[in-house]
This record gives structure tokens, C-alpha cells and sequence, in this order.
């Protein structure tokens, strides 16, 4: 199992829309494939699911949000191993060591979007267990065995979804926060990944993300100096590595002077991306990826282009925008009518994807991630 996160410290960018995609696309070529919804805002969610799928699966955990252990005792076993037995959200299976309870041995299924997708849905009240993380951090470094529970349970818990569903990856989309909750999710993932939006805002984020990186690098070494080997099992061998990044929701001119074929604005904004990323990413965090190709979008132009109201049909009907104009899910006629005429720019979004997965395995595989 690889972990890869998707971050960017401006919103609005389109992470859960491109997590859902690449996710999708992973699992069409045949990678089984795990999305971890580890914003509080819990787009992916929203984007992936029913309000009245989400509305469900949050309803019966409230208790257990509020007080793991005791709502625990309140309910015969039959009646907990039918809470638990059902699809969790990703706070929920947090929630024990949070709590400072035992980890159940066994895991609440993910819920299923296809043979080769799946998802733990995110939920609001996460900002708890950042709060909790908070508290243990720096007890983490003395190798307190709680905090170290705290600190190392996202990793822990997707490694034990990949062990026993046999997820090859796992997805983590996250919110625009440098606060710790993003700080010890990318910090135990294998890689992540910045989509970026072409304008001014996008370029103050990777320097951000720069300066945090050089902070989370030195606080991650101090950490595994400190600790005895018996301690670092569910720690990373080595800090998370930047894969690359990409513009997306550039607009598409074909009549562009530039070569992205893309309005002048964003491509002005677009150009000063590359030296954003070598200037402020620490080389350490990307190596050893050589400087030209970090500069180069994961997957080339595959993705950057916006694609209008075409996302939002998608979230609507729960499938990816290259099954929209074939699927049975698009019930209404007008969607129907405006899908279908613009179908083939619905189904050219499936290659553009499947182009940027394979672009992102390449480059796992590059920094021995494989």
C-alpha cells in the first residue's frame, strides 16, 4: 500500500473533484484503490455520495462522536456489530484513539463505488481528533505510547484497510490547512501531490507549503532520531516526498498564442509555477525527481483544462464525468439533452485522466515508491 495525499494551502482548487477522478481512473486500470476523505469539509464525501447516504452513516455515529466508550456500553453486542459492521466515517474508526480506547480488531467496511474504488467518508466534527493531536504531539517525541497511538492512527489505519482489502493505493484528500491535522497526514504519507489553480494565490501556497515542509522535515528527523526502532513500526522509513503538480481549471483557448493553449492570464500566472516549486520546495522533499522534471505538470497538459459545468454533473449523479453521457443514473431530461450534447468532450476526460495516473505511478516508481 502507497499513500499519496492531495494539498494545496488555497481552497478552491478542486482536490476532492481530482482525487475523485484520479481515484477513478486508478481503479479502471485495474489498481484497487482506497479514497480517505481527511477534510473536515468533507467535499469528497459530498462529491462521491447521497446526502441521504452521508446524512445515514453520520446519524449513528453521533453517540459514538460524542463518547466512543460509553455509547459503546449503551447497546448490546448485536447492536454495536450492526453500527460497526455498516460503512464508517473516518472519524469514527479515529474516535478509539482519540479516546485514548483500544482499536477495534476489526475494521467497518469502506463503502464501494466500483470493483476497484472505495471510500471512508470524511465528517465535520474531525476538528476533535486535530485538537486531541494537538495535545499528544509533543509527548510523541518522548515516545509516549497514547500519543504515538494519536499520531501514527491515519497510517496505521490505511495500511490495515490495505492488508485486508488489498487496496494498492490510498487517496487522502485534505483540507487548505498547515495546521497539524494536515501536517501529520502528509507527513506519514508516501507522497503528495499540489493541484494548483493559475493565478497569484496558488504561487504564495507552494511557498507556504515550502516553508511548512522544511519545518515538518526537521520535527519528522528529530522524531525518528529520538525513537527506539520498537517504536517506529507504524512511522514512514523516510519524510513523504513531493510527487509533482499540475494547473487544473485553466481556461482553454485554442486561438492562445501560448503554448498551454490557455488565456493569457492563467498562463502568465501558470509560467511562474515551475520556479514557485523549485524555489521554496526543499529539493530533499522531491529527490530524487531531477529539477526539470518537478517542474513539468504530472501528466503534461492531460488535466489542466477546466471543464465548466461539467464536475458539477458529476457530483450530481455520483459517476465521473466519461460515464455521464452512457449512464442510467442521469435521469433528468435537460441534464440528459446537455450532456449528450456535448458528448464527446464528456468521454475525452477518461484518457486525460488515465494519461495523469499513469503519469503519478511513473513518478512513484521513480522515487522507489512502487
Amino acid at each position: 500500500m502507497k499513500s499519496i495525499s492531495i494539498f494545496n494551502n488555497k481552497g478552491g482548487v478542486g482536490k476532492s473533484t481530482l482525487t475523485y477522478h484520479l481515484g477513478y481512473a486508478l481503479s479502471e486500470m485495474g489498481v484497487k484503490t482506497l479514497m480517505i476523505d481527511l477534510d473536515p469539509q468533507s467535499n469528497l464525501s459530498l462529491f462521491a455520495l447521497s446526502d441521504e447516504q452521508i446524512e445515514d452513516i453520520w446519524d449513528k455515529e453521533d453517540e459514538f462522536i460524542e463518547d466512543y466508550e460509553k455509547a459503546k456500553r449503551s447497546i448490546s453486542k448485536q447492536e454495536f456489530k450492526v453500527v460497526h459492521g455498516s460503512p464508517r466515517s473516518v472519524h469514527y474508526i479515529l474516535k478509539p484513539s482519540e479516546d485514548g480506547q483500544s482499536e477495534e480488531e476489526e475494521l467497518p467496511p469502506s463503502v464501494d463505488i466500483n470493483d476497484h474504488l472505495s471510500l471512508i467518508p470524511g465528517r465535520l466534527t474531525l476538528h476533535l481528533f486535530e485538537n486531541k493531536l494537538s495535545k499528544q504531539w509533543s509527548e510523541a517525541f518522548l515516545g509516549e505510547p497514547q500519543a504515538l497511538r494519536v499520531v501514527t492512527a491515519i497510517r496505521r489505519i490505511s495500511r490495515k484497510y490495505a492488508e485486508k482489502y488489498g487496496f494498492e493505493v490510498v487517496l487522502i484528500d485534505t483540507s487548505p490547512s498547515l495546521g497539524i491535522l494536515n501536517k501529520v497526514i502528509i507527513s506519514n504519507s508516501d507522497g503528495f501531490l499540489i493541484p494548483c489553480a493559475p493565478d497569484m494565490f496558488s504561487g504564495y501556497g507552494i511557498k507556504n507549503i515550502g516553508n511548512a515542509l522544511g519545518i515538518w522535515k526537521r520535527d519528522f528527523d528529530t522524531m525518528m532520531s529520538l525513537l527506539p526502532e520498537s517504536k517506529k513500526e507504524n512511522l514512514p522509513k523516510e519524510f513523504v516526498k513531493l510527487l509533482g503538480y499540475t494547473i487544473y481549471n485553466a481556461k482553454k483557448r485554442d486561438d492562445a498564442a501560448n503554448s498551454l493553449k490557455i488565456a493569457k492570464a492563467h498562463f502568465n500566472w501558470a509560467n511562474k509555477l515551475p520556479d514557485k516549486i523549485v524555489d521554496y520546495i526543499p529539493k530533499a522533499c522531491y529527490s530524487p525527481i531531477n529539477e526539470e522534471e518537478i517542474r513539468e505538470f504530472i501528466g503534461g497538459i492531460s488535466i489542466i483544462y477546466g471543464h465548466a459545468t461539467m464536475p458539477a454533473y458529476a457530483q450530481k449523479y455520483k459517476q465521473p464525468m466519461w460515464l455521464l453521457p452512457t449512464s442510467g443514473e442521469v435521469t433528468d431530461p435537460k441534464d440528459r439533452s446537455t450532456i449528450q450534447g456535448r458528448r464527446e468532450q464528456y468521454t475525452e476526460t477518461q484518457e486525460g485522466y488515465i494519461n495523469f495516473a499513469n503519469s503519478l505511478l511513473a513518478r512513484l516508481e521513480r522515487i522507489g515508491i512502487s
